[in-house]
């Protein structure tokens, strides 16, 4: 039996266009569509799903629960696209022993990350 595989995650919002628009300008997916009502923006084979739900606040209020993270290849240049898009950031881009780390906050509050690890972190994972 093949093992299951996470392919995406459906991040509900009070405001699913404002919430597109923001990952979409700080993040550039490959992908920006809608099916069936869902904002979908695609990041390597992962799919981000947006959508509208009554039983969410405006802003998440445990925004540390869960954390997107996203894998990059510069960080450097990753994080002044989010800038240029006006992010907030929780944590400003640092090194930590040769990977780079950033964590912003999306218009919701939840908590986006952005990694780039180095070579020796990628091997001892």
């Amino acid at each position: 039996m093949k093992r299951p595989v996470l392919g995406s995650l459906l991040l509900s919002s009070t405001n699913p266009d404002r919430l597109r628009t923001w990952y979409a300008a700080a993040l550039d997916p490959q992908e920006n569509t809608d099916v069936n009502g869902y904002r979908v923006l695609k990041f390597g084979e992962f799919h981000l799903f947006i959508d509208t739900r009554a039983d969410v606040a405006d802003k998440n209020p445990e925004p540390g629960r869960v954390i997107l993270n996203f894998d990059v290849e510069d960080a450097r240049a990753v994080a002044a696209r989010m800038e240029r898009a006006g992010v907030r950031w929780l944590a400003e881009l640092e090194d930590r022993d040769g990977s780079l780390f950033a964590t912003a906050i999306d218009p919701d509050g939840n908590y986006v990350q952005i990694i780039q690890l180095s070579d020796e972190h990628r091997e001892g994972m």
